[in-house]
């Protein structure tokens, strides 16, 4: 779970966007980074501001600061926690798709008549979700009692018209309001738990730490795959690496063992097939290690 520090360094950033308090400029790379990585880094900064606002950006580029320079941290797998970092950051909602569908418009100049309509199917609880907490709590409340929370929609997205762009303007000016929102809380504590997993590994199992890195791609996108994928995410980290860290698993090979439990993901709400992958493999540690101190 994310620390005090970073508790209160994302609600600075979230009453900054609120508020209009932006920086004049987008963020600096750090000092120390590679100099190949700076085009990548580049290219995420100017995502985030779009995804969100300056100081977004500039979140991304403080939780990137702890891997700068940082030891057993090479450069390869400094691009990939920025890469990965700026996809989650950046994650997929239905501000976002609108967003994406209104730079089509930007893109011509104009209305994109020719532009094929996307639609997507979202839980009603996921679009809920995107809005602050403060609104959406109570109608979270309201579809609990009917049963609806996981109830599909579909959502056409469509900038052929007049009518429609002017739709996607505002859905996408919901922005304002995102880091208010119950997802956004979700992704916070995520990310930093995800960091905070990364920077144990570096320094109880540093072969360890690409594998680490590499488990933010288990989540993708949105609707029942995304939610797979962060409960899958949970379950392996509670059940392998948070032990391992802790002193209360044996596994020299953790790089290994992630691997292992990833292959057996299946697209199971129950996860079946995964906790029992889990549990043969804590079977096969040796029993009884020491704990941390």
């Amino acid at each position: 779970m994310p620390d005090d520090d970073s508790l209160l360094a994302s609600l600075r950033y979230l009453f900054a966007d609120i508020i209009g308090d932006e920086d004049q400029g987008p963020p600096v790379l750090p000092d120390a980074c590679p100099d190949h990585l700076g085009p990548a880094v580049t290219e995420a900064i100017d995502l985030l501001i779009a995804y969100q606002s300056t100081s977004y950006a500039q979140l991304y580029i403080d939780r990137l600061k702890r891997f700068v320079g940082r030891r057993g941290v090479d450069d390869a797998l400094l691009a990939e926690i920025a890469r990965l970092m700026a996809e989650r950051m950046a994650y997929e909602d239905a501000i976002r798709i609108a967003q994406l569908k209104l730079g089509e418009v930007h893109a011509v100049g104009g209305l994109a008549a020719r532009s094929v309509d996307d639609v997507k199917k979202l839980r009603l609880d996921e679009l809920i979700d995107a809005l602050p907490a403060m609104v959406a709590d109570p109608v979270l409340g309201v579809l609990d009692q009917f049963g609806w929370r996981r109830r599909r929609v579909s959502i056409r997205f469509s900038a052929n018209n007049r009518f429609s762009v002017r739709r996607l303007r505002v859905e996408a000016g919901l922005k304002r309001w995102r880091l208010f929102s119950g997802r956004y809380a979700k992704e916070r504590a995520w990310v930093e738990r995800w960091l905070h997993m990364i920077d144990r590994s570096l320094t109880k199992q540093p072969g360890a730490a690409p594998a680490v890195v590499e488990t933010a791609t288990m989540i993708q996108g949105y609707g029942d795959p995304y939610r797979q994928g962060i409960a899958d995410w949970h379950v392996i980290i509670d059940g392998l690496v948070k032990p391992t860290f802790d002193g209360a698993l044996e596994l020299p090979d953790l790089a290994a063992a992630i691997t292992e439990a990833r292959e057996a993901i299946m697209p199971d709400p129950r996860q079946a097939a995964l906790k029992r992958k889990i549990a043969e493999i804590r079977a096969r540690a040796p029993a009884n290690p020491s704990p941390s101190p």
